[in-house]
C-alpha cells in the first residue's frame, strides 16, 4: 500500500488542474483498495453543500448533480463529525441518503473520510463495495493518509476558485478570486505580475500563451538542437571513462529528443496558443508520470531520465523567455520563494508589490519589502502564481491579501486608499524635524536598518538618528561570487559617508537559515539551528577578516563605524571574534600604518542561551542590541518562515516579554547600551511596551519610523510603564495585543485582533 500511496501523491503533485487531481485521486485509490467505487465529494462554498465532484464507479452524469446540505446522508454525517464512518450495511443507516441517478443501490458497504486541511473539512472521499463486510482497518487507515496527503491540493484548488468552477460549469472563470497570505510590509500594490520561478523546475513552470506559435515552435525546436549538442558533447568528452552500456545511454537520450511522437505532442500544444516552456513541461511531466507507474523496475528509473531531460532543454527555452521579456512599468514580484537576489534584474523604481508563496512576515525578503516600502504579502500558499503572468494584480500589505481579477469597484476602493496613505504619510513626514520626546520629557532614539543601496535615500529622508543594523549580507547576495576587499570598502564608505556624522552598526555576515549565497550554498536539515551568522565567519577567518579590514579601512577619516556580530550563543565564540577583530586592527594601524579610530564593537542578543548571559557578554562588549525576529523565533519554537505556525509567531507572546525584561535588567546592571533591532521595534503598538521595560533605542524600517515617532510623541513613559507591566502578567499574546489595542484607543486593531488572530503580526498600517 505504501508503493501505492506513493504513487498517487506523486501523480497529484504533478497535476496541473482540479479535474486532474480528482481523476488521479478516484481511479488510484479504488484500484488500490480494489473496491467497487471511489467518490470525491467537495464543499461548495457558494451553496453550502457538498458537491459530488469525481467518482469512479457511479453514473457519469451524477458529477455535479448530487448534493447533500451540511449534515445530510452519510457524506454530511462525517463531515460533520469530523471522523471516519465505516458500516457494511450503509443502506440500513438511518443518515443514509439515496439518489437513483448514481446508480449505487447495489453498493451495501462504506467507507467515509473527511478530507481536512487547516482543521477546515473540505470535503469527504468514499468508497462503496458489493459485499456486505467492514472495510479492513489498514484499508480504513490506507484511506485516511491518503485524505491527509492530498488535502494541500484540494485546499489550493479551494482557494484558486478551480472549485467553484467545477461546482457551477461556467461560473468563475472571469471572477474576482481573493487569496489570503501574511500581512509581512503595509500598503497597497496595484501592478502586472512578474514571475520568478524556481531554475528548470518542471513543475513550477508559469502557464503562459502565446499568440505567435510559428515563432514558439522554432524556439522548441531550437531549444532541442542545442540539448542534443550538449549530450553529444557530454558523452564525448566522458568517452574514456565509461563502460559501453554506460556511453550508450547518451545515445538513447538524444533518441528521446528525437522521438517524433513526443516532438509532434509538444508542438500541437504550441499550436493550441501554449508558449514553448508550458507545453514542453506539460507533455513532459505527462510522460514522467506514465513512467512512474511502470511495472517493470528499469522502464521506472527511466522517469528520472526523462524528468532530467525535459529539466535541459525547459534551461534553454527559460533563456529566450528571459531574452524576449518585457518587464511591465508597475510590476508585482511573485515567486515560490523569493529571496533579495530576485531583485538583481528588478528596476525597483518600478516594483510596487511582492508576493512569496513561502516565508513569513519576519522572512528575510518581508524584511527588505519594509525597507523599501514596498508593499509585502509572504506566506501566499495556495496562489496559483503559474497562472498570474502578466495579470493586474492587488497586494494589500497590511491585510495580507492578494485580489485577481478585481472588480471595478474593488479597484477603485483600493486605489482610493493608495491615495489615502500617500496623503498620511505625507502628513507623517511633518513629525520629521520634531525632538524625540515623550509628553513627559522621556527621550526615545529612533535609528534605522538598512542594506540596500536603494533604501539609503528613505532612510536619510526619514530623519533616523543613526543606522542601528546596515545588513552587509546583502551586497554579498547580489553578487555572483564574495566581493573582493577594494569591493566591500566601496559599498562600506558609501554608506558611512552617506550618514556622516551619525553613527552606523555594520552587522557581520549573517547568513545561513533563510539567506543562501548562490555561490556559497549551505544544504542543512534544519538551517535556523545550523551553521551561520558568526558560526560561519569564524569557521572562514579568511572571509571574517577581510570583511573586518574592509569595514575599518572604510571608516577611516570618519569614525562613525561601529562593528555588531550576530548569533552569539557563548562567551569563546565571541572572544574568538573579538581577537579576529583585534588582530585586523592591529594589522592595519600598527603594521599598515592606516589611522584609523577603533570602532565600537557589539553583540545580538538573538538566540535563548545569550539572554541568560547578558551581563557576561555585556562587559566584553561596548554595545548590546536586541533581535526580535530569531528571539521570538527560537524562543516560540516557530520557524517564521513557515507560512503553516506563521500564526503562532508573536513578539508580544508573554514569554519574550518577559526575555526583553530580563535582559534589559542585565545590561543595566553592567551598564552596557543596550539597543533593539528586530522589526517589534517598527509596530507601533510594540513599540510602547518596549518603551515600558525601558528601551530607549528603536531600530526599524525607515518605512516604520514616522509611524513609530507619531505613537511615541503621544504616549507618556510613564504610561507606558503600566501598560508595560500589566502586559508582563497576562496569559497570552492575543489579550496582550487586545489590551494594548483598546488602551491606546485603537478599536479598530482591537476588532480586527477579536476576529482574526493569524493578522495579528502587522497592525502598523490600523495605527494612526
Amino acid at each position: 500500500m505504501l508503493a501505492s500511496l506513493r504513487a498517487i501523491v506523486q501523480e497529484v503533485n504533478s497535476a496541473r488542474s482540479l479535474p486532474e487531481v480528482l481523476t488521479i485521486i478516484v481511479t488510484e485509490v479504488r484500484s488500490a483498495m480494489q473496491a467497487g467505487v471511489c467518490s470525491a465529494y467537495l464543499f461548495d462554498e457558494t451553496d453550502q453543500r457538498y458537491v459530488l465532484m469525481a467518482t469512479e464507479g457511479l453514473r457519469q452524469e451524477s458529477i455535479g448533480n448530487v448534493r447533500l446540505g451540511m449534515r445530510e446522508g452519510l457524506v454530511g454525517l462525517v463531515a460533520a463529525k469530523q471522523e471516519p464512518l465505516n458500516l457494511e450495511d450503509a443502506d440500513q443507516h438511518p443518515n443514509f441518503a439515496y439518489f437513483e441517478e448514481t446508480g449505487e443501490s447495489p453498493f451495501h458497504s462504506f467507507l467515509g473520510v473527511p478530507i481536512i486541511h487547516h482543521r477546515k473539512v473540505l470535503g469527504v472521499l468514499v468508497l462503496q463495495q458489493e459485499t456486505q463486510r467492514r472495510f479492513a482497518s489498514e484499508e480504513e487507515a490506507f484511506v485516511v493518509t491518503v485524505c491527509a496527503q492530498l488535502s494541500g491540493a484540494i485546499a489550493h484548488a479551494e482557494a484558486t476558485g478551480a472549485l467553484r468552477q467545477l461546482a457551477s460549469a461556467g461560473r468563475g472563470k472571469s471572477r474576482e478570486a481573493i487569496f489570503q497570505g501574511i500581512a509581512s510590509s503595509p500598503g497597497v500594490g496595484i501592478g502586472r505580475a512578474v514571475l520568478v520561478s524556481s531554475s528548470t523546475d518542471l513543475s513550477a513552470v508559469p502557464e503562459r500563451f502565446t499568440k505567435d506559435p510559428a515563432a514558439e515552435i522554432k524556439i522548441f525546436l531550437e531549444a532541442l538542437k542545442a540539448t542534443k549538442r550538449d549530450m553529444r558533447n557530454l558523452g564525448d568528452g566522458l568517452a574514456s571513462k565509461l563502460s559501453e552500456e554506460e556511453f550508450a545511454l547518451f545515445e538513447v537520450y538524444i533518441r528521446m529528443l528525437d522521438d517524433r511522437s513526443l516532438v509532434r505532442e509538444v508542438k500541437d500544444a504550441i499550436k493550441q496558443g501554449r508558449a514553448a516552456t508550458s507545453a514542453w513541461s506539460s507533455v513532459i511531466l505527462k510522460h514522467v508520470r506514465t513512467f512512474k507507474k511502470m511495472d517493470d523496475p528499469y522502464l521506472r528509473e527511466r522517469a528520472a531520465d526523462v524528468n532530467d531531460l525535459g529539466r535541459r532543454v525547459l534551461g534553454y527555452l527559460q533563456a529566450k523567455d528571459t531574452e524576449q521579456t518585457s518587464l511591465p512599468r508597475r510590476i508585482v514580484l511573485v515567486g515560490e520563494d523569493l529571496s533579495a537576489t530576485a531583485l538583481a534584474d528588478i528596476p525597483v523604481s518600478r516594483l510596487v508589490g511582492i508576493i512569496s508563496l513561502k516565508g513569513s512576515s519576519n522572512s528575510h525578503m518581508a524584511i527588505v519589502g519594509r525597507a523599501l516600502g514596498i508593499p509585502t504579502v509572504m506566506g501566499a500558499v495556495n496562489l496559483p502564481w503559474t497562472e498570474l503572468e502578466g495579470q493586474e494584480l492587488i497586494v494589500d500589505g497590511s491585510t495580507g491579501e492578494v485580489i485577481s481579477r478585481a472588480t471595478r469597484t474593488v479597484r477603485r476602493n483600493y486605489v482610493q486608499r493608495q491615495r489615502e496613505e500617500r496623503q498620511f504619510n505625507k502628513d507623517l513626514e511633518k513629525l520629521r524635524d520634531i525632538p524625540c520626546h515623550t509628553p513627559d520629557g522621556k527621550r526615545f532614539s529612533l535609528w534605522v536598518n538598512t542594506g540596500l543601496r536603494q533604501d539609503t535615500l528613505q532612510s536619510l529622508k526619514s530623519g533616523a538618528e543613526a543606522v542601528g543594523l546596515f545588513r552587509t549580507e546583502i551586497p554579498f547576495l547580489m553578487r555572483s561570487s564574495f566581493p573582493t576587499e577594494d569591493e566591500q570598502i566601496e559599498i562600506y564608505r558609501e554608506q558611512l559617508v552617506a550618514f556622516s556624522p551619525r553613527p552606523v552598526t555594520m552587522r557581520t555576515l549573517d547568513i545561513g537559515g533563510d539567506k543562501d549565497l548562490p555561490y556559497f550554498p549551505i544544504e542543512e536539515e534544519n538551517p535556523f539551528l545550523g551553521w551561520r551568522g558568526i558560526r560561519i565567519s569564524l569557521d572562514h577567518p579568511e572571509i571574517f577578516l577581510v570583511q573586518i579590514r574592509a569595514m575599518l579601512r572604510a571608516s577611516e577619516g570618519i569614525n562613525n563605524l561601529r562593528i555588531m556580530l550576530p548569533m552569539i550563543s557563548n562567551i569563546p565564540e565571541l572572544e574568538r571574534a573579538l581577537q579576529l577583530i583585534d588582530r585586523a586592527y592591529g594589522e592595519l594601524t600598527e603594521e599598515e600604518g592606516y589611522s584609523i579610530k577603533r570602532p565600537l564593537i557589539g553583540a545580538m542578543i538573538e538566540v535563548p542561551a545569550a539572554v541568560y548571559q547578558v551581563k557576561e557578554i555585556g562587559r566584553r562588549v561596548d554595545f548590546l542590541s536586541v533581535g526580535t525576529n530569531d528571539l521570538t523565533q527560537y524562543l516560540l519554537a516557530v520557524d517564521r518562515n513557515n507560512p503553516r505556525v506563521a500564526d503562532l509567531y508573536h513578539t508580544l507572546h508573554p514569554s519574550v516579554l518577559r526575555a526583553l525584561k530580563s535582559i534589559i535588567e542585565q545590561a543595566s546592571s553592567v551598564k552596557c547600551q543596550l539597543s533593539i533591532c528586530g522589526e517589534m521595534a517598527g509596530d507601533p503598538l510594540s513599540v510602547v511596551v518596549l518603551l515600558g521595560l525601558g528601551y530607549e533605542t528603536f531600530s526599524m524600517s525607515a518605512s516604520s519610523l514616522m509611524r513609530v515617532k507619531s505613537m511615541l510623541l503621544n504616549v507618556s513613559c510613564k504610561d507606558a510603564e503600566i501598560l508595560a507591566r500589566r502586559a508582563l502578567k497576562m496569559p497570552d499574546s492575543n489579550a496582550i495585543y487586545k489590551f494594548m489595542a483598546e488602551a491606546l484607543n485603537q478599536p479598530e486593531v482591537a476588532k480586527l485582533l477579536s476576529a482574526t488572530p493569524k493578522r495579528r503580526t502587522e497592525t502598523s498600517k490600523l495605527i494612526a
